[in-house]
């Protein structure tokens, strides 16, 4: 998307600056404009248009919500998530697909986490689950293979790039300034009043919504707090099946996740758009914008490795991330974990696809941030780890920035 409301070198009287034209900043100014009529509210994107980074490389997958702990965030607002994005999407003509999901169990061990995940989605109010043997399992997919598996049929797929643009439009339309190219160098805080430093200029305002993605915590140092997290990036990998072979995968199918990550594995997904992802794999990535192998950032390798909470993580996990490096470099061992669960595919049916990097925020004892994480501080708030199932839970996500940015009286001083 273009920048259609460039603005000019020195702009004031703003209300409120959201930094980042991701899915979940563009849902809170789309929500922010309609419901506070007269709201002057600026969008600075540092990259030329929307959904440049995690909104725009994801499998467009609509989760139901039954991986998530009862009770969290998460939860909440993933099962709200998913029904507002269905009737978005309804709405504005947008292509959605109910399309359903196997999370399959093919070892003995895995068998237990699978019934605790059907205890899960049950507690989250989802409608529908089913634990099935195998032969039930090949009536939705005759070409998986497993020892049990759970199906949910709440969960759909759409097209998120889409979706975040059609945001945009929205917030738009209800007089919302978005400026692209505008990269966030620094922040002047003075009374009443915020200038935020870009590359496209200054712009002042009277509060700010951090909602950077891979960049949060650093935005987040830029204005002067110290939050207790850092953003890690990473990758992950796909690749697609041949169109010859597509026939392989009705809908969705997922192997039983490590309960330890917040990775779901190597699975196979049905596109929105046509043709069947196979993927993700996750890779420490060296650059938080690193979606190549070979693409290096010196400032965010040092900045990850000179962090104790990364240290920790990759003390402890290492075996985890060896492994996952090793499906990175070894198209034979991407292939077996998807063999696992279509034993039919050959190396000939995968083709190198696309890829995506994910901010995760890491605690300094070295633990994953499980939950999506906010953090207010003065005339700033900041949305410091919102990563999947953040673009499902956009639309609830966005109200929930909306409230508490109310809460905490941010327009309002």
């Amino acid at each position: 998307m273009s920048d259609p409301h460039p603005a000019p070198k020195s702009s004031t009287g703003y209300d409120v600056a959201v930094i980042g034209a991701g899915i979940v900043g563009l849902s809170f100014a789309m929500q922010a404009v309609r419901d506070l009529p007269g709201l002057r509210l600026l969008i600075l994107e540092k990259e030329e248009g929307v959904a440049r980074h995690q909104s725009g490389h994801n499998s467009g997958v609509v989760h139901s919500g039954v991986y998530y702990q009862p009770g969290s965030l998460k939860a909440k607002l993933c099962v709200e998530g998913a029904r507002a994005m269905a009737e978005f999407c309804h709405e504005h003509s947008i292509p959605y697909a109910r399309c359903g999901k196997l999370i399959v169990a093919t070892r003995e061990q895995e068998v237990p986490r699978l019934d605790d995940l059907w205890q899960r989605g049950q507690a989250n109010g989802l409608i529908g689950l089913r634990l099935l043997d195998p032969s039930e399992m090949k009536q939705i997919e005759p070409a998986c293979e497993g020892l049990r598996a759970l199906w949910v049929p709440g969960t759909g797929i759409t097209g998120y790039a889409q979706v975040s643009a059609k945001y945009a439009e929205l917030a738009m339309a209800q007089g919302a300034t978005l400026v692209t190219g505008a990269r966030v160098t620094g922040f002047r805080q003075d009374g009443s009043q915020v200038t935020v430093l870009t590359t496209r200029g200054s712009f002042a305002t009277r509060a700010v919504v951090n909602c950077a993605g891979l960049y949060s915590d650093r935005i987040a140092r830029l204005a002067g707090h110290q939050p207790d997290v850092l953003i890690v990036p990473f990758r992950g990998e796909y690749y697609d099946l041949i169109p010859e072979r597509e026939s392989l995968v009705r809908g969705l199918i997922y192997p039983v996740p490590d309960p330890r990550f917040p990775f779901l594995g190597v699975h196979l997904t049905r596109r929105v758009h046509g043709g069947v992802d196979a993927g993700p794999n996750a890779v420490f990535a060296f650059d938080r914008e690193g979606y190549q192998r070979s693409d290096f950032n010196a400032q965010d390798v040092l900045e990850s490795v000179g962090s104790a909470g990364f240290r920790r993580l990759a003390l402890r996990n290492w075996r985890y991330g060896v492994g996952e490096f090793g499906r990175s470099l070894s198209k034979s061992a991407f292939l077996r974990s998807l063999q696992r669960l279509v034993p039919e595919l050959k190396p000939a049916d995968l083709r190198p696809g696309g890829a995506g990097v994910r901010a995760q925020a890491i605690r300094l004892d070295g633990s994953l941030v499980d939950d999506f994480n906010f953090l207010p501080c003065g005339r700033f708030l900041h949305i410091l780890n919102c990563p999947s199932p953040a673009a499902t839970a956009s639309l609830p996500i966005g109200r929930e920035i909306l409230n508490m940015a109310r809460e905490v009286e941010l327009f309002s001083r």
